[in-house]
């Protein structure tokens, strides 16, 4: 099988650590080599996997995580590497004993032959208007359930809410009067 990047590597993420696995294909009849490392999930560990990755000239770096542990490599690393975000379904190795170590090395073999597709990843941006969004969202669902409470506590007080026109949210009736007599 044709290698489309020579030095490509793998990056299995958790939430504490990452392995990754550098892969570069040898010369003639000599294999590919790859060597395994962990590298810790804080920032300047990151950074410095960065340096180590543009050290080794890799080209193309393969990251997969089943959760949202990819984000702190992906960002700190994509403005200097060219990566990819996979998808771990769609890269699952053949049935058997699966850890992280053999995830890596797979993931960087497939990067290295071209065989995995990126997930896509919005520019930052966007990224900023969707954190908003969600937040705003959030907030406006935590609001109305505040609301509620509100009303559900002040009618088993005896304090009956259904007959007022405003919410119990606002400052008070509109017009100083309620509709209820």
């Amino acid at each position: 099988m044709d290698v489309v990047h020579p030095r490509c590597a793998g990056i299995d993420c958790s939430k504490k650590d990452a392995k990754v696995c550098i892969r570069v294909q040898g010369q003639g009849r000599r294999r590919a080599s790859s060597a395994v490392t962990t590298w810790g999930a804080t920032t300047s560990q990151i950074l410095a996997l960065r340096e180590h990755l543009i050290a080794a000239k890799v080209t193309c770096v393969v990251i997969e995580s089943t959760s949202d542990y990819w984000k702190p490599f992906y960002y700190l690393l994509d403005d200097e590497l060219d990566m990819m975000l996979v998808n771990a379904s769609r890269v699952r190795n053949v049935p058997g004993r699966k850890t992280d170590v053999s995830d890596a090395a797979w993931l960087a073999d497939l990067g290295a032959h071209g065989l995995v597709t990126a997930s896509f990843v919005p520019p930052p941006p966007i990224r900023q208007l969707r954190d908003l969004t969600r937040a705003r969202t959030a907030i406006t669902r935590e609001r109305a359930r505040e609301a509620q409470w509100l009303e559900k506590l002040l009618e088993d007080a005896g304090i009956p809410m259904s007959g007022c026109r405003w919410p119990p949210t606002s400052r008070g009736c509109p017009g100083g009067r309620c509709s209820r007599p």
